[in-house]
């Protein structure tokens, strides 16, 4: 495909294998739908070399789950393959819900969107990588988001109570729905997938 290396379209195969194999909810399959749509056309790619923040040297454990799901196993596998070239940044926590540990116990990496391996605006897929024992903030954004868990953690968005999607988790978060995560006892390594309004 002209425009995105074949290591990028392969992990973006695997990425919709996976998503769509796991997710259930209704809202979720329709924006997965359209994610997945709008990639079919190629952005911006970014070559050279990525860089890495210390949280990082949890990656390997984190990649390193025992799984049963051909899919899951697959989408690891192509990650691993392109992270080396992923800016790993921390977040700003905005609304004083984080943890103590949670600037240095944090990193996200975006693959396509802005800023990302891929610049683009219409799909944004990422992930996000915690230490054990880190609460991200309570945050909230204007797309809709699907989320793909890859560990143990907990979860809470809206009024919910904190919930544990295990592995392979999925679920949906409308636009602009106020949502959290924390890592339990291990690193917490999820995806996730946003639609922005076109």
């Amino acid at each position: 495909m002209a425009g995105r290396s074949v290591q990028l379209q392969s992990f973006l195969d695997a990425a919709s294998a996976a998503f769509n194999h796991f997710a259930k909810d209704t809202n979720a399959r329709r924006s997965l739908a359209e994610i997945f749509s709008r990639l079919q056309t190629p952005g911006n790619e970014r070559h050279g070399a990525g860089s890495r923040l210390p949280v990082c040297g949890y990656l390997s454990s984190a990649v390193a789950v025992a799984t049963a799901s051909d899919q899951l196993t697959m989408m690891i596998a192509r990650f691993q393959e392109i992270e080396p070239r992923l800016i790993w940044r921390r977040r700003k926590d905005t609304s004083g819900t984080s943890s103590g540990n949670f600037e240095d116990g944090h990193a996200n990496a975006m693959i396509v969107g802005p800023g990302a391996l891929e610049e683009r605006s219409d799909a944004w897929i990422g992930v996000t990588l915690m230490a054990p024992g880190v609460r991200y903030p309570d945050h909230d954004h204007a797309p809709e988001e699907v989320y793909l868990v890859l560990s143990d953690g907990e979860f809470q968005h809206g009024t919910s109570e904190w919930f544990s999607p295990g592995l392979g988790g999925s679920f949906y978060n409308p636009a602009g729905i106020k949502h959290a995560m924390r890592s339990t006892n291990a690193p917490l390594f999820a995806f996730w997938a946003l639609l922005p309004v076109a």
